[in-house]
């Protein structure tokens, strides 16, 4: 299933992603570090949401208190209260 995620306090404005049977895909990043973000959208590919949830979840940016990375665990922890 497709999902959207509005970013709070980052660079990157949107989340794109697709989950499938928990299996995390086609992550996609609007705005933001652009190389970087490609990179983490390829390391997660094919994942485990709650692997990736527990990998980037409280991930911070700079003097931010938040990341791209944080704030795609945030859109996965939601995510997973609407498939449940």
């Amino acid at each position: 299933m497709k999902y959207t995620y509005k970013t709070k306090g980052t660079c990157s404005t949107q989340i794109d992603f697709e989950v499938d049977n928990n299996k995390l895909h086609n992550v996609s990043f609007t705005g933001g570090c652009n190389g970087n973000l490609k990179a983490v959208s390829k390391l997660v590919d094919g994942q485990d949401v709650d692997t990736v949830i527990s990998k980037l979840k409280g991930i911070t940016c700079g003097f931010k208190q938040t990341s791209c990375g944080d704030q795609l665990a945030k859109a996965l922890e939601e995510t997973k209260t609407k498939i449940n």
